[in-house]
């Protein structure tokens, strides 16, 4: 089967990124821009993210989770430590997160070390999540083979009855990691592919160095 998609093109033509306009600490931009698309170009789910790891055989993973907070330390997000991410995470901390945001033709790529939250703010957002979104990180053994879906609706049943009236408490195998922050580049699409690209990277001092990449 083939398919050429040579002919797939298109203008960019909704904004501008230059040195002149940009804050010194690129958290500043990220929450900016986040705030803008969200608001202004109504993308669903704003917070979607591509995670990629280096897996314990050696290729490169990419998969999207969700961003549940960001601060001047890093991007917060949960899964399962037990997973083929969070084993790749315990091997080798260094991952890249990135944001497309089509609809506003903008990119954002962040490299960083991810690690561990600590317990107790792994357990304030576990408790804050719907309840069966709570049994569903204790039913799913992520990355695992299964036999078949029915095994996860079977596990789900069994576990509304035992946890009926009862408080769900988080699994130690569940739990957030901070990804902080050694670079991060941002790109706003432009005509004629002459896009504007904006590089951050973290100095000894935590100063960040600001750089404009050709396109």
């Amino acid at each position: 089967m083939e398919k050429d998609l040579s002919n797939y093109r298109k203008s960019y033509e909704k904004g501008e990124l230059l040195l002149d306009n940009v804050p010194e600490n690129p958290i500043e931009l990220f929450r900016n821009w986040f705030m803008e698309v969200d608001t202004h170009f109504h993308v669903d789910e704003t917070n979607a993210m591509t995670i990629s790891t280096v897996g314990l055989d050696g290729y490169p993973k990419s998969r999207v989770v969700l961003l549940k907070k960001y601060t001047h330390q890093g991007f917060i997000f949960y899964t399962n430590y037990d997973s083929e991410k969070g084993k790749a995470i315990a091997n080798n901390p260094n991952v890249c997160l990135s944001f497309f945001w089509h609809a506003a033709e903008r990119q954002i790529i962040i490299k960083g070390k991810a690690e561990k939250i600590s317990e107790n703010l792994s357990d304030g957002y576990f408790e804050s999540r719907p309840r069966g979104s709570q049994l569903g990180a204790i039913v799913s053994k992520q990355s695992e083979v299964i036999s078949d879906r029915q095994e996860l609706e079977l596990k789900l049943k069994q576990l509304e009855n035992k946890f009926e009236g009862q408080t769900i408490e988080r699994p130690k195998h569940w739990g957030g990691y901070i990804v902080k922050p050694v670079e991060l580049e941002f790109w706003q699409g432009r005509p004629n592919r002459l896009h504007d690209r904006i590089r951050y990277q973290l100095q000894e001092d935590f100063s960040w160095k600001i750089d404009r990449l050709s396109p």
